[in-house]
C-alpha cells in the first residue's frame, strides 16, 4: 500500500480507541507511515501533536460504498482528478480509506475509470474501487438506471476484471442474474463480490455464498426481503455468518428497529458502516443531476423526480454518531463497525483497522460532538484538520 509519510511524529491524546478497547491518556508513536509504538500513562509532553483534550484517537474510518463527494459524482468524473476530489471531501469528515463506487453505466465509462484506476491508487485514501452494477435485477434496481442494466458482455468483463488488480476492490451483482460462472471469473481476477440490488431467494443465495460472494450491499436496501417463509436475500444476509454486510445508518434507509436487530444478528465485527454518499457531501448544493435526472437533497433526503431515494446525504462519522444514538450500543462498536470491520471484509485486517505496532498510519481524530479535528493517512496528516489540532512542536 502506498503515500506512506517518511518522517517520525508522535500524537498525543487523552483517549485511545485502539480497535478493540477505549484507553488512555497515551501516545501514538509513527515512524515511515505505520505505528511504530502506543504507550499509555500520562501523555508525552513533547508530542509533535498533543490533541485537545476532549479528542479521541482512533483508526480512520473505512467506507466502501461512496459514489461522491466534493460536488462530484464518480460516474460524471472517472477521473484522477474526479477520485481525488471525492476522497478528500470525504477525509474531512474522518474517512482515511474508501472504495470510489460507479453505478451502473455505459460500457466506456467503466473503460475510462479502469484506465485511471490504477494511478489513482496513488492517491491518499483510494483502497481500490467499488463497481455497482451492471449485472442488477430490474426488480430491484432503485435509483440505478433500467437501460443500462445488463449481463455484462465480454467487453464489459475486460474492463471490470482490470478492477481485479487495482488495490481492494469489488462488484455489487444480483446472483440471479448472472451464471454462476461468471462469480467465478471475476472473484478468479481478484475482485470481491458483494450481493445487490438483488430480488434472490435465500436458496439462491446460499450457493453464490459458497462460490465466495462475501458482502451484501446495503442491507435492507434494493433487495428481497425477509418472509415467513421466504427469506430473501435480508434473511440470508441476517443468518449466514460468512457474509458481512454493508449497512445506511442515517435514520433514512433503515428504520432503528431493523438496525437493531441487523446489529443483533451480525454483531460488530460483520456490519460496516458505508455511507453510499453523493456528491453533495462537502458542498452546500441542494440538487445534482444524475444520469439525467434531477435529485433533490431535502430534510437530509436525496430523492429523484419519483421520490426513489438516491443514494445517501451522509458521512461517515455522521454515521457513527448515528449508530451510538439509533442502536443504543457503545462507541467502540461504532468505532469497529467503520473501520475494523470493513478493513476485514477488504483483507486488510493485518494493516488497518487498529492502531497497533506494525499498523499503518490511518487515524482519525474527533470531538465529543463528532466533529473531526484531525486526520492522518499514512503518518501524513491533513493540512487543514491536523494542523489545527496541533498545539506542539
Amino acid at each position: 500500500m502506498g503515500h506512506l509519510g517518511s518522517s517520525s511524529l508522535t500524537v498525543a491524546a487523552q483517549r485511545i480507541f485502539d480497535g478493540a478497547d477505549m484507553r488512555g491518556p497515551g501516545a501514538v508513536r509513527i515512524s515511515q507511515g505505520r505505528i511504530e509504538s502506543i504507550t499509555f500513562g500520562e501523555a508525552a509532553a513533547r508530542a509533535s501533536i498533543q490533541l485537545p483534550a476532549d479528542a479521541i484517537l482512533a483508526p480512520g474510518f473505512i467506507d466502501i460504498q461512496v459514489n461522491g463527494g466534493g460536488g462530484v459524482l464518480l460516474n460524471d468524473q472517472p477521473t484522477e482528478a474526479g477520485v481525488r476530489r471525492i476522497v478528500e471531501a470525504h477525509r474531512k469528515a474522518g474517512t482515511t480509506g474508501c472504495l470510489p463506487t460507479l453505478i451502473t453505466d455505459r460500457s466506456e465509462v467503466i473503460e475510462r475509470l479502469a484506465a485511471v484506476a490504477e494511478a489513482s491508487l496513488k492517491i491518499p485514501g483510494v483502497l481500490g474501487f467499488h463497481l455497482e452494477g451492471p449485472a442488477l435485477n430490474r426488480s430491484r434496481k432503485g435509483i440505478h438506471p433500467e437501460a443500462e442494466i445488463r449481463v455484462p458482455d465480454q467487453r464489459d468483463l475486460a474492463a471490470i476484471k482490470r478492477f481485479g488488480g487495482c488495490g481492494r476492490s469489488m462488484v455489487t451483482l444480483a446472483p440471479e442474474c448472472v451464471p454462476a460462472s461468471m462469480i467465478d471469473e471475476l472473484i478468479g481476477a481478484g475482485l470481491r463480490i458483494a450481493a445487490g440490488h438483488s430480488d434472490a431467494t435465500a436458496t439462491q443465495i446460499g450457493p453464490a455464498v459458497d462460490r465466495g460472494v462475501s458482502g451484501v450491499t446495503h442491507l435492507f436496501n434494493a433487495m428481497s426481503q425477509l418472509n415467513a417463509r421466504q427469506p430473501g436475500l435480508v434473511g440470508a444476509a441476517l443468518d449466514d455468518d460468512r457474509l458481512f454486510a454493508g449497512i445506511i445508518c442515517d435514520g433514512i434507509h433503515v428504520d432503528r428497529a431493523a438496525l437493531c436487530v441487523a446489529f443483533r444478528c451480525k454483531g460488530r465485527d460483520r456490519l460496516m458502516l458505508v455511507t453510499d454518499a453523493m456528491p453533495l457531501v462537502g458542498t452546500n448544493d441542494r440538487q445534482f443531476v444524475l444520469q439525467g435526472r434531477q435529485i433533490t437533497l431535502h430534510e437530509n433526503r436525496l430523492t429523484g423526480p419519483d421520490g426513489t431515494l438516491a443514494g445517501a446525504h451522509l458521512t461517515m462519522i455522521e454515521a457513527v454518531r448515528n449508530a451510538v444514538a439509533l442502536l443504543g450500543i457503545s462507541l467502540a462498536d461504532a468505532l469497529i463497525m467503520a473501520s475494523r470491520t470493513s478493513a476485514a471484509f477488504l483483507g486488510l485486517e493485518s494493516e488497518l483497522g487498529r492502531i497497533a505496532p506494525g499498523y499503518r498510519a490511518d487515524l482519525v481524530a474527533f470531538n465529543p460532538n463528532f466533529e473531526v479535528v484531525g486526520t492522518w493517512i499514512g503518518g501524513v496528516g491533513s493540512m487543514d484538520d491536523a494542523s489545527e489540532a496541533s498545539q506542539g512542536g
